[in-house]
Order: C-alpha cells, then structure tokens, then sequence
C-alpha cells in the first residue's frame, strides 16, 4: 500500500493551476496517498447538490457509465449521496480516479474497494488540509470543492440547488472562466442562465467521448 507524501509549494510539480485559479489561497503543500502521475492528466471533476432530481439521476448514471469508458480522470469530493454513486461506479472501470476528501489523509482509513485501484496505480487520494484536520467541516468542504474544481480541466454540476451553496459555487468557476455543463434540464435554468454550458442527455455518448479527449 503506498504512503501519504506532501507535495509544497515551491516544488516544480506543484499544480500550477492551484495558483492560478487560488492565488494567495493556494494550500502550502498538499498531501497525496497514490499514484501522483495522475496528477499530470486531464480531468472533469463532477458536483451535485445533496437533494438530485430523479430524472438527473438518471441521466447522471448514464455519463459516468460512458465516462468510466474513457482515458478521462474523473475528480471529485464524492461526498453528496449523487457524487458517492459515481464513485462507486467508477471505481469498477479502468480510468483514473482523483479524490479529494474535506480532511487531512495522514492515517486516514482506507476504505477497502480503494485498496485495488491503489495497488493498481489509477487513484490518488489528494488533500489540501493538515494532518491534526481529522474530520470535514463546511469550512474545508467548501475550500475542498474550490481545490478539486481549480485541478480540473471541465466541471460537471449534475444539479444545483437554487440559492444553494453549489449554485454559488458555480458562480465562483464561472468567474474563472473554466468550462461548466450540465444537463440541459429546466432544474439547471438557475446555473444555465448563470453561464453553464448546457448538453443534452440524449447525446450522452457524444459530448462523453468529447471528455475522453484531450481538445477540451
């Protein structure tokens, strides 16, 4: 099994889009437990509030279903019931897997369907928080997400809830100027009409090949 080793800030492997996208807010070191190599691949990191409508649902298995099929690492806290799904998903696929959990990973318990991917090489378990950070607070779920969406190349928000914190949270990408989708769905007008680009879910196959690639 690998071991936690810390990443700072004036290393030349240090993401450069944690400075980019945090700027003085970007963590001092950061902590990683796995394969670091992934750390240099494209990703789309994935969100969705903690109450998800049943037809987003839906269509949020279908894109992780076609996602777990491509080269493209997929990113995430998977906290919420709808993120913790798609992790489950796909942890039973071939392409890697970056998680991010609100607290420090120094002796952190590894959850047993983690320890295959591990060994494998195709997850990182990525921490921007202290050792003495044992448990997650609002306060690092909320920095948490602002990590995992800066180390992203493409942020999916499968739903939004209005006046939420993750509808706040997409206001906060979209001033960084990185791409934000979602399903084209009149529960996502509030971000839509905030700037996410929205897609169809009956073209899921297409725009899932597009994650796949590197042209985004």
């Amino acid at each position: 099994m690998p071991k936690t080793v810390n990443l700072y800030k004036n290393n030349p492997n240090y993401p450069h889009a944690l400075k980019e996208h945090l700027s003085d807010d970007a963590p001092q070191s950061i902590a990683l437990l796995g394969n670091p190599d992934i750390l240099n691949h494209q990703s789309v990191a994935l969100f969705c509030s903690v109450k998800c409508p049943g037809t987003l649902i839906l269509h949020t298995y279908d894109m992780v279903q076609i996602l777990r099929e491509t080269s493209m690492t997929v990113i995430g806290g998977f906290h919420s019931p709808m993120e913790y799904e798609c992790l489950t998903i796909l942890l039973r696929g071939k392409q890697p897997v970056i998680i991010c959990p609100a607290r420090g990973i120094e002796g952190m318990r590894i959850k047993a369907e983690f320890k295959k991917p591990l060994e494998d090489g195709r997850l990182l378990i990525l921490s921007p928080f202290k050792e003495n950070q044992r448990r997650p607070t609002i306060k690092t779920t909320q920095y948490r997400n602002l990590f995992t969406a800066a180390l992203s190349s493409v942020i999916f928000v499968t739903y939004a809830e209005p006046s939420g914190k993750t509808e706040e949270f997409c206001r906060q990408i979209l001033s960084w100027q990185k791409p934000l989708y979602t399903f084209d769905s009149d529960f996502n007008k509030n971000i839509i009409d905030m700037g996410a680009r929205p897609v169809k879910p009956e073209n899921v196959s297409e725009w899932g090949k597009f994650f796949g690639h590197s042209g985004i």
